[in-house]
């Protein structure tokens, strides 16, 4: 069932993007970059800025509706009775408080063994915070407050619509750059019939690989944003709690991504890389890391 859901909002919300970012061009006026004198760079740079910039803020737009269905994230209703569910309202609000955000996020948890929690949303008023079951049944109260609390700094600081910036202007320059090489190298063709199709491969090559180099920068900006979390989470719970919300993450690191959710994955609290080179494209530094620098600040 949730795959089928993920299925169904992955293609609505490209759809979305397509027909969203069709419409603007189209009002803005703006020509097809590929003219009988060659390439028009202004065009293309729009064209570019558009598509790149104007995917990610969609996408950001929509953040905590993919969230919930793609996570199965449940909203605790503020009210609730539940002791458990309760405690978890308040203190998020109680750490929102002390963070000063304008309003307090979202608060839900989603069904799930792994060991994670995460943050969304495109504004500080509209935030959302969530925590899995696995997180909730088995770190202790201070260490799932010291998790709460580094997830309330990602939203002080903004740090959603900061990754969502750096992602539009990588998406925008890996569009621009694809589409110039694939120019020069295929400049001595005629570009009909065969040639066309040859070109938009050349096209689609080339993104995937400047994509990759893409995802590089975007994970180190990822990684420099979990220690800032971290420090922001130390002065809204306290270090020692931040500091025992992660070596609790650290005993339990092999269960921090079961839902295998890529999209969220620079979201949430905690990741486990894998393989030759994972830290160059890994979202989150090492547990060991962060813990020791903590430490080394008290």
């Amino acid at each position: 069932m949730r795959l089928g859901k993920r299925i169904t909002l992955f293609f609505a919300v490209n759809i979305l993007i397509l027909v969203t970012l069709s419409l603007t061009l189209n009002l803005l006026g703006i020509r097809p970059y590929l003219t009988a004198r060659g390439i028009d760079y202004q065009s293309l740079m729009i064209f570019c800025l558009i598509w790149g910039m104007g995917g990610a803020f969609i996408s950001l737009s929509l953040s905590r509706i993919m969230a919930k269905w793609m996570m199965g994230v449940k909203v605790i209703d503020p009210n609730t009775t539940n002791p458990e569910l309760s405690w978890l309202i308040v203190t998020v609000h109680n750490l929102a408080k002390a963070a000063n955000l304008p309003k307090m996020p979202e608060v839900g948890y989603y069904s799930s063994p792994e060991i994670n929690a995460f943050a969304t949303g495109p504004t500080k008023s509209k935030a959302l915070v969530a925590i899995s079951s696995g997180l909730f049944e088995t770190l202790n109260k201070k260490q799932i407050e010291g998790v709460l609390a580094h997830e309330i700094a990602h939203i002080a600081n903004g740090d959603m619509v900061t990754m969502t910036l750096i992602q539009g202007i990588i998406n925008a320059f890996v569009m621009f750059l694809a589409r110039i090489i694939a120019f020069f190298l295929m400049r001595g063709d005629s570009k009909e019939g065969g040639s066309i199709m040859t070109y938009w491969l050349v096209i689609i090559a080339l993104e995937i690989g400047l994509s990759i180099l893409g995802s590089i920068v975007v994970a180190s900006f990822s990684r420099a944003r979990e220690f800032s979390a971290d420090e922001g989470g130390a002065q809204l719970a306290g270090r020692d709690k931040m500091i025992m919300a992660l070596q609790g993450l650290q005993k339990t690191v092999k269960y921090a991504n079961l839902t295998k959710s890529e999209s969220l994955a620079t979201l949430k609290i905690s990741g486990k890389p894998r393989g030759f080179l994972a830290i160059l494209f890994a979202t989150h530094p090492p547990l060991e890391e962060r813990i020791a620098r903590l430490s080394l600040s008290r």
